[in-house]
């Protein structure tokens, strides 16, 4: 999926060239104007990473890192015009991971965002091991209780994009867009007969489904069962 970017900036034109030149790199993009907007943004939607800038309005961004901080090791850039060995040296101190300064070239702060998020990216397993489900992400094949399921390569992708999210409610879209893309074809009907194909093939009783649940006026999440043998 793509990798989103919280820019915290109260500088209209600093933050719109900001969020153009990550935008062209691939990112998707949200500003805040000040640091309470920021904070609401991060309780709202976690982001995969947050450019911040220091002089802001209501919560100042060393306050803004602090707090982020205590809740969540998402990436912090700070992008400022506090040049000063000591600026950066606190800056670093209270939790940002890298220190960019006012004027800065685009070309190193797209380079500097690709490095943070390769560095925080955790190493994928080769496998998922789900109760008696077994999801080989390296041979795409999905096993349960050791008994093979062939499954599609929509389903193999479906199955491993909610696996490694359980518990987390996706709605009909998010699910499109992630299996099919956003320039996809297909309506939500598409989803619902997947999900129902895979749950042939999963679930011990389709009717009942215990791994792709039903939220109801919502959407769909994976959860392991308590027992799955």
């Amino acid at each position: 999926m793509t990798p989103s970017v919280l820019i915290v900036e109260d500088d209209p034109k600093i933050a719109a060239l900001v969020r153009k030149n990550l935008e062209a790199a691939g990112f998707a993009c949200r500003v805040a104007g000040d640091g309470h907007t920021a904070l609401r943004e991060v309780a709202a939607d976690l982001p995969a990473l947050i450019v911040l800038d220091l002089m802001i309005p209501g919560v100042d961004g060393l306050e803004v890192c602090r707090r982020v901080r205590r809740q969540t090791q998402v990436p912090v850039l700070m992008l400022t015009a506090r040049s000063g060995e000591s600026d950066k040296v606190l800056g670093l101190e209270i939790g940002a991971d890298d220190y960019l300064t006012k004027p800065f070239s685009t070309a190193e702060l797209v380079a500097r965002v690709r490095a943070l998020l390769r560095r925080s990216a955790p190493a994928r397993e080769s496998a998922l091991v789900r109760g008696a489900l077994e999801i080989d992400l390296e041979r795409r094949t999905v096993s349960r209780g050791g008994e093979a399921i062939e499954v599609t390569t929509l389903e193999f992708d479906l199955l491993v994009f909610m696996a490694e999210r359980e518990g987390r409610v996706f709605t009909r879209d998010d699910l499109l867009a992630h299996v099919w893309g956003e320039d996809r074809v297909v309506d939500a009907r598409s989803i619902d007969s997947l999900i129902s194909r895979l749950r042939r093939k999963l679930e011990r009783d389709p009717a009942h489904p215990q791994y792709l649940q039903t939220v109801w006026g919502a959407g769909y999440r994976y959860t392991t069962p308590a027992e799955s043998g």
